[in-house]
């Protein structure tokens, strides 16, 4: 199918500004529907920016530069010195996605700041403003001044004037993005990773993040003062935050902004900030659901160690191989089929060997017994920490997958600290980086570019944040990012019933999550019970959204559950259209997804602890259809604590323009199959 690109271009010469009336106002633009207006002003030498919506002003005054390493400051004695301005309107397609066409729609303002002593240096302010949100960028042009930069610090800052709430995670901590949401004012937010999300007090929600994260330190956001957040880059390891060599151009510093949470999920903003699809066609890649051993190893039936309990033995596989295929499952996930296991491998993966099987796993064997079966075997990567150990490694490890089918490998790097090791000479200095520094940066994407080459895809965990690369590298499918179903396995706390609708207005706004939902058992290890009823497992797969959605439960336990199973195999991982129906953070949501390459439409809503009645109306069905609503709720006195297993399935005719009830349960859900009908 042809896109239908629409591209208005008005491009302004970079020519030396006039004074202008407004003496604190240099340079100013509005979104495409003047929704937004961003200006821009120079006070004794400083840059600064803010932003007002519908007029009414809400990023104050705030400051922008860097600190060097080995070289001045710059972020006084600058000067406004020239302006280009251009809009664009068009219209791309996803090969794989929450939708298939995203429309990509902002006016944008690129400024030029000079110095007025010293070595006159240049720097470039670039701003793009959508309707919803807005991203900005520094370019450090091409100069004689400014060839090696080595950034100890990015000034940039966040003002943010009305009341507001927060929802967010601490940075810099030794777990990762792996801690349960706070919420609280903003100004008792410390050190936060992004994305943060906010509320203000007269009902405005932000999303603040980065786009285009390459070559760069990852962003975490500190409060410095009242609300002014301001940037804070992940360290590294030899001194400076970011080593580039000019000219280049950092990650765009993101806000997205909507009057009702479920906007910021259907913002494009943070994709259409990407490059476009770099790798042509990967038609290759199929969005699929998956099993594994995994949910054994996190209950402790199986291990990763070879031994007598051995998740990743021929046998055991095969199971899951016939389990898959039986049920319509394209993937296998098997961890520990690769020596390195064996003793303290954790934070310490110097062992590890990715191009060879342990004895027990006949690879060969079953990678051809499951093509028979039309089932792909998925790969696992575990770096252990040791991420240089397995760089040098990676294109024998990828040239085994390749040959053996193995489309989609998952990665992991479990480390202490939240640092990774690098050592760039083997047998020399062992380094540690931040998990999301510019050596992780630099790292993940050559691993991404590795497997593209070879028609792989790449799942991570442990990873560096997603910040919509996978517009640029389709092939970097999702990512964990965040408290997974594994925390409630044996997690303490277990993930609380509020934690999926605190994931969709949070880190889901940055992509997709590999979460792994559908333990339909509902208990972790040694019973634990998981704070969900069935029902919100269900839910979850259209809730939560990845390209690659497990069923991650064993496969007795679903032959158990034979009706939620039924709506695990029917629910899709490729999406037409989204749309959030309503929301709140960390209370509940409603989103409805309708199949790519289909007429159905898909539903899931959950709720936190505190039962709901939500109302769901039809409007986004095809008008002149009738659907077979297929309903997966919680039945009576449905408790997560009490009754977590009441469950009821139901059938009914509806049509676009009716009515549906969701009945939530405490720490419940409702999951629905709207099937078209003829």
């Amino acid at each position: 199918m042809s896109l239908l690109r629409r591209t208005a271009l008005a491009v302004l010469p970079l020519v030396l500004a006039v004074l202008p009336a407004h003496a604190a106002t240099v340079a100013s633009v509005e979104s495409p529907g003047h929704v937004l207006r961003v200006e821009l002003d120079v006070d004794d030498g400083r840059i600064g920016y803010r932003v007002f919506r519908k007029g009414m002003p809400l990023i104050g005054t705030s400051r922008l530069g860097f600190l060097f390493q080995d070289a001045e400051q710059l972020q006084r004695n600058l000067a406004f010195t020239s302006q280009a301005t251009r809009s664009v309107d068009e219209t791309w397609e996803q090969p794989w996605g929450e939708r298939r066409v995203t429309r990509n729609r902002y006016n944008e303002l690129r400024t030029r700041f000079t110095e007025t002593i010293n070595g006159k240096r240049a720097i470039d302010v670039t701003f793009r403003v959508y309707d919803d949100g807005l991203g900005f960028r520094y370019e450090f042009p091409d100069q004689a001044s400014v060839k090696d930069v080595r950034i100890t610090d990015e000034l940039t800052e966040f003002d943010v004037l009305p009341d507001a709430t927060a929802w967010w995670i601490p940075a810099g901590e030794w777990n990762r993005y792996e801690y349960l949401y706070d919420r609280t004012p903003l100004r008792e937010v410390s050190q936060a990773h992004t994305p943060i999300t906010l509320k203000t007090a007269d009902g405005t929600y932000l999303s603040f993040h980065e786009a285009a994260l390459v070559d760069y330190s990852g962003m975490w956001l500190r409060r410095v003062e009242d609300q002014r957040l301001k940037a804070q880059l992940a360290p590294g390891s030899e001194g400076w935050k970011v080593r580039r060599s000019a000219p280049f151009s950092t990650p765009w510093r993101t806000i997205t902004i909507s009057d009702r949470a479920g906007g910021l999920v259907e913002s494009s903003l943070i994709l259409n900030l990407n490059e476009p699809n770099t790798l042509g066609d990967v038609s290759w890649f199929k969005p699929a659901k998956y099993v594994g051993v995994w949910w054994a190893l996190h209950l402790e039936d199986r291990t990763w160690a070879t031994g007598p309990k051995h998740g990743a033995n021929t046998e055991e596989t095969k199971r899951y191989i016939d389990f898959a295929a039986k049920h319509g499952f394209r993937g296998v996930l098997v961890e520990g089929w690769n020596p390195g296991w064996d003793g303290n491998w954790f934070a310490n993966g110097w062992g590890f060997d990715f191009a060879r099987a342990t004895p027990d796993f006949d690879i060969e064997a079953l990678s051809k017994y499951a093509a028979s079966k039309g089932v792909h075997l998925i790969g696992h990567h575990e770096t252990g920490c040791a991420v240089s150990h397995y760089e040098r490694q990676l294109p024998k490890a990828l040239d085994l997958d390749a040959r053996l089918g193995i489309d989609v490998v998952k990665t992991g790097y479990v480390c202490d600290a939240g640092q990774i090791e690098r050592q760039d000479v083997e047998g020399g200095p062992v380094l540690r980086e931040w998990h999301d520094g510019q050596w992780r940066a630099n790292h993940q994407l050559r691993v991404v570019q590795e497997a593209a080459k070879r028609h792989v895809a790449m799942v991570d965990h442990e990873p560096i944040k997603d910040t919509g690369l996978r517009r640029t590298y389709p092939n970097w499918i999702s990512r964990e990012g965040a408290r997974g179903m594994e925390y409630n396995a044996w997690g303490h706390p277990p993930n609380p019933p509020e934690h999926e609708a605190n994931l969709v207005f949070t880190r889901l706004l940055a992509g997709p999550m590999d979460f792994t939902p559908g333990v339909v058992s509902l208990k972790g290890r040694g019973g634990q019970p998981i704070q969900s009823t069935l029902a919100k497992q269900l839910a979850n797969y259209v809730v939560i959204y990845s390209p690659v959605q497990m069923a991650a439960d064993l496969p007795e336990h679903y032959e158990q559950h034979p009706d939620a199973l039924r709506f695990i195999e029917d629910v899709p991982t490729d999406w037409e259209d989204t749309r959030v129906v309503n929301g709140e953070p960390g209370d509940f949501v409603t989103i409805a997804r309708k199949q790519r390459g289909g007429d159905d439409w898909f539903v899931g809503s959950v709720t936190d602890e505190n039962a709901r009645t939500l109302s769901l109306p039809l409007d986004f069905l095809d008008a002149g259809r009738t659907y077979e609503a297929q309903v997966y709720r919680d039945g009576d006195g449905a408790d997560w604590k009490t009754k977590p297993f009441a469950f009821v399935v139901e059938r009914r005719r509806v049509k676009r323009g009716d009515l549906l009830s969701l009945k939530l349960a405490p720490g419940g859900g409702a999951a629905i199959r709207l099937r078209a009908l003829e």
